[in-house]
């Protein structure tokens, strides 16, 4: 029987900011919650107490992540930045040029993607091209309706 377990791949920054997460949802926001629902139950009947539905929704979503970052945590690989490699890989530093602008961005894992940061997922559509490129090359790639040539 073959396992087919996703891993999660992060580089150890990522990882650590997660770990951050994770302890801060554990030690500050779920108790916090919990006091919000036990005031919210104070006030009385429960059927039309929004503080109350409130916090129980804000309890659920809070919940769902938690889980959630378990199960990241518990299945995370981490990478290792490349200061300089002949071709892209994940956790590679891409600096590529894309009608006529420069651009640079770290290739890492989804859960650690956040594009403001210039840090895009091995998974979105620019991210699975430039894997395996090599610095030099030149490919066109279209990104919705749009395309466009990138050298890396």
């Amino acid at each position: 029987m073959s396992q087919n377990i996703r891993k999660f791949i992060l580089t150890q920054e990522g990882l650590n900011q997660l770990k951050r997460e994770y302890d801060e949802l554990l030690s500050i926001k779920r108790p916090a919650v919990v006091k919000r629902i036990q005031r919210a139950r104070e006030f009385g009947d429960l059927s039309e107490n929004s503080e109350y539905d409130a916090a129980k929704d804000e309890q659920s979503l809070l919940e769902a992540r938690i889980v959630q970052l378990e199960q990241v945590l518990a299945k995370t690989e981490i990478i290792e930045p490349v200061k300089k490699a002949d071709f892209v890989v994940i956790g590679s530093t891409v600096v590529i040029e894309m009608n006529d602008e420069i651009h640079d961005f770290t290739i890492v894992g989804s859960m650690e993607a956040d594009p403001a940061a210039k840090k895009i997922s091995n998974e979105s559509p620019v991210g699975k091209t430039l894997l395996g490129l090599q610095v030099g090359e030149t490919i066109e790639i279209a990104v919705g309706p749009v395309k466009s040539k990138i050298k890396v």
